[in-house]
């Protein structure tokens, strides 16, 4: 099994065997050459004999080490670990043949083996089991086919039982630390867990903070300017009267300047007149059923082109809009999100620094719905940005030029009139934000 279709707690679990393993053959190597002085303390006389089979262990588990190191070690660390820790064993019960059957003092290696095995390797249950009863059958054979045989028969049975009473006790070591480590993994799965939904509520915190944000904002600002447009409005229209009448006067036929220049005032005047009636459409959102009204999208555009304008000077913007751009949904909330995205385009190309600065704003219907493209040849998105672009409060502006609410509160805006607010760009050269409205 590859280790990309292992679960997450045997993927774990083959990290963590791996890592035991390959410490563990090291230490293996060690003691196994470690014991030349207890061969040459012991068994001087064979000493010559013993010495290879230490050594060939120890090159094998070398070996093993090195499997365990590639590619394939965290794949077949079970077997492999399995091979090295039985290749000591079969190196002592050779020994104990060799030497004095059952009166050798090498069987402690064998209950060595056992009690680190069961203590420290991360084995399995029944692993553990079958290698203490392949560990218990290799002194058996060792002793039975001594030269002298099972000449001390309690003696070989004492040992006997101490092996399987070793292998007893790491086989129940092996099944508690394996059922620890399953209820470790288990928590750590539950906490993990819990940090990813406490992140998601910490999302849903911020986004909702920074809506509510916006519309207090936005609330603010159509408050303020109920009182400042009526306060423009009867102005202007007194302002627009007065160069009415006077254009009908037998003296403004006759001075063709003066006639110019209560023409171009007049131009003014409903100049001004048109940005209040926008700012009137945009400040003024009625609650209830208002939300959701038929409205000429064409009429969004150019109210949110008159309101973008300052930020635009400068700027090639081409509109290009259907005959009917008849659509339902919340007209200022609408104006809201074309501002936005003006302002962002326009922001983008300035720091372009663009010789043909350019915004392209079409209109296409598609199923039943109007989808609005707004692109600019602008700096484009960093790779690394494009999937934070929405999330509240996340800007590249400097600090104090923007609080990054804008794109989220108009992604929900949109979402609002089942619609979806997109983006696509290519670094250096272009972005191009997309959304669609419901046709009646």
């Amino acid at each position: 099994m590859t280790p990309a279709a292992l679960s997450p707690y045997h993927q774990q679990l083959s990290e963590f065997r791996l890592a035991y393993s390959k410490a563990g053959s090291i230490v293996s190597i060690v003691l196994v050459l470690m014991g030349l002085g207890l061969d040459y303390t012991l068994y001087a006389e064979s000493f010559s004999t013993l010495a290879p089979a230490r050594f060939l262990v120890a090159g094998l588990t070398l070996v093993i080490l090195w499997m365990l190191h590639s590619p394939i070690g965290l794949r077949w660390v079970r077997p492999l670990t399995l091979v090295w820790l039985a290749l000591p064993q079969i190196m002592i019960a050779w020994m104990i043949w060799v030497t004095n059957g059952v009166d050798s003092i090498y069987f402690v290696g064998l209950h060595l083996a056992l009690y680190a095995t069961g203590i420290i390797l991360p084995i399995a249950f029944l692993e553990s089991l079958t290698f203490g009863l392949f560990t218990y059958a290799l002194y058996a054979l060792a002793c039975y086919f001594h030269p002298e045989g099972l000449k001390d028969f309690s003696q070989f049975a004492g040992i006997s039982l101490f092996i399987l009473f070793s292998a007893t006790i790491s086989s129940f070591c092996t099944y508690f630390n394996e059922r620890g480590r399953f209820n470790m993994f288990a928590l750590q799965r539950q906490v993990s867990e819990k940090n990813e939904s406490l992140k998601q509520i910490n999302d849903t915190l911020a986004e909702v903070k920074g809506q509510l944000l916006q519309r207090e904002k936005m609330a603010a600002i159509g408050t303020l300017s109920a009182g400042l447009l009526h306060e423009l409005n009867n102005p202007v229209n007194y302002s627009l009267m007065a160069i009415n009448m006077g254009l009908t006067s037998p003296a403004t036929e006759a001075d063709t300047m003066l006639k110019e220049s209560l023409v171009d005032a007049r131009e003014g005047m409903q100049r001004i007149q048109n940005i209040v009636s926008d700012l009137k459409t945009f400040a003024y959102q009625k609650p209830g059923q208002d939300g959701l009204r038929l409205f000429l999208l064409e009429n969004a555009v150019r109210s949110g082109l008159r309101l973008a304008g300052h930020e635009l000077k400068g700027i090639e913007v081409n509109v290009d809009l259907p005959q009917d751009s008849h659509v339902m949904g919340d007209e200022p909330a609408i104006i809201g999100v074309l501002i936005n995205l003006f302002s962002n385009a326009a922001h983008a190309i300035t720091a372009a620094q663009r010789e043909t600065p350019r915004i392209d704003i079409r209109v296409a219907s598609r199923d039943k719905r109007l989808c609005v493209s707004v692109r600019d040849n602008g700096m484009g998105i960093a790779p690394e940005n494009m999937e934070r672009v929405f999330e509240p409060f996340f800007t590249t502006r400097d600090v104090g030029a923007g609080l990054g609410l804008g794109l989220s509160v108009s992604y929900g805006i949109v979402q609002r009139h089942g619609g979806t607010l997109a983006v696509e760009s290519e670094a250096g050269h272009w972005t191009e934000f997309t959304f669609d409205l419901p046709r009646p």
